[in-house]
């Protein structure tokens, strides 16, 4: 049965995509940390991260850093943070998100019902940042 993240990718459920080449997308995750938080997902399923061959990994982690960077430029984070939790979707995932303190890597912290006008332009800042530092092609249209 495929995961609520395949659905996304697939298009089935709608998502504001950052990020999408032919190995994972990015998009932001509904209960973000702060606005801007982003999930990198490869497009194949794979449980665990320990899972996933090194080519992958390693690609994850390049775009999952780019995005991080992004966040940092585009978003006046003072860090950008990661952690893989693993546990909420049965699909490798990437947390990435702006961060402004240690206090920000706290997942019981999510907002349930963040501002959609503030998520979309959050997804449209983080996009204009990506392209800005020379990813374009992997950007999509806001």
């Amino acid at each position: 049965m495929a995961t609520i993240f395949t659905k996304i990718i697939d298009g089935d459920i709608p998502g504001r995509f950052i990020w999408q080449d032919e190995k994972c997308v990015a998009f932001l995750d509904i209960n973000p940390l702060s606005y801007g938080h982003t999930l990198v997902v490869p497009r194949q399923e794979v449980d665990m991260w320990t899972g996933v061959d090194e080519d992958l990994n390693a690609h994850l982690y390049t775009v999952a850093s780019r995005i991080g960077a992004a966040q940092v430029a585009g978003l006046g984070a003072a860090r950008a943070g990661m952690m893989i939790a693993g546990y909420e979707v049965p699909h490798l995932h990437l947390h990435v998100f702006p961060t402004q303190s240690l206090a920000d890597f706290d997942l019981r912290r999510v907002m349930r019902e963040p501002d959609q006008q503030k998520m979309d332009e959050a997804a449209t800042d983080l996009r204009a940042a990506l392209r800005d530092a020379g990813h374009g092609e992997f950007v999509p249209a806001d």
